[in-house]
């Protein structure tokens, strides 16, 4: 297996986005899986570098990354060393940041025998779910979507009331990160985006118009994105297949850091339904 790890991509908003590719080096043609963390996450958080020979060793040419405001730099990709940057993060930036990835990757000389370039899986686990949910409905590459543990509503979750004019007034509010025991800004502007952008960042809107196969995982004892937004995905997506996890929560077993060599049980079920719906041997 060839890896190269914490690669700088270039993208529209002067900070890099680390990434790793990870593949077989033989001339064939691969699918390419294109996986996007989520809110408070990064590409190596728990078993997800882990994962990485699971899907190399079923044939497939795998990206990973860092969005470029999630808080990490190139130096030090795991955890939350830029907090400014993690501030000023929105969800149009991931959607740019997915695809200048897209555009990195097929673009390289040295990949160009090595993926099928009409073979595009996008990957998202939870907030990162929803932004390759847009992103699919935008970009005609992409010819399969994942989402694990996925939202499907951006907005339900910002603030109302009080604490929305409070955050306008202040201009910043802060969550705590209960394992770094960061605090851990949110600029306006982060709302502010949503807000000129609330009908390109519509899940729902996006999800129904797309017909390219739609796979969707979700653990049925998640108790940060409930099961019932995998249901409404489910019925948006008129090519889709839900599945549930039994017992499974939102990271489907793993915790950062994840120190055993074996993936979490509930993880490699996600994995083989994954594998499935794709047709990997």
């Amino acid at each position: 297996m060839e890896r190269l790890k914490n690669q700088s991509v270039r993208g529209k908003h002067q900070r890099p986005i680390v990434t790793d590719v990870a593949f077989e080096r033989n001339k064939c043609k691969k699918p390419l899986v294109v996986f996007c963390h989520g809110y408070k996450g990064y590409k190596d958080w728990g078993a997800f570098d882990l994962m990485t020979s699971s899907f190399v060793a079923r044939g497939c040419f795998l990206v990973k990354f860092n969005f470029s405001h999630n808080g990490g730099t190139l130096a030090q990709p795991i955890d939350f060393p830029d907090l400014k940057a993690f501030g000023q993060n929105n969800f149009t930036k991931e959607l740019d940041d997915l695809g200048s990835v897209l555009d990195w990757v097929l673009d390289q000389d040295l990949f160009r025998e090595e993926i099928d370039s009409k073979r595009i899986v996008l990957i998202g686990h939870s907030r990162g779910g929803g932004i390759a949910s847009i992103k699919a409905a935008e970009d005609a590459r992409i010819t399969h979507l994942v989402t694990w543990a996925s939202v499907a509503d951006f907005g339900a979750r910002f603030p109302k009331g009080k604490p929305l004019d409070l955050w306008r007034k202040e201009g910043i509010a802060y969550i705590e990160n209960a394992r770094t025991g960061q605090k851990m800004p949110h600029e306006f502007q982060f709302y502010e985006d949503f807000v000129k952008n609330k009908e390109r960042l519509n899940i729902q809107n996006a999800v129904q118009k797309l017909t390219i196969p739609h796979l969707i995982v979700h653990g049925t004892a998640d108790s940060t994105v409930e099961v019932e937004e995998a249901k409404s995905l489910h019925g948006w997506s008129q090519n889709s297949r839900l599945v549930r996890i039994s017992g499974g929560d939102h990271v489907f077993g793993a915790q950062q850091p994840w120190r055993s060599s074996k993936l979490p049980a509930d993880f490699q079920k996600a994995l083989e339904q994954t594998f499935a719906f794709l047709q990997l041997n």
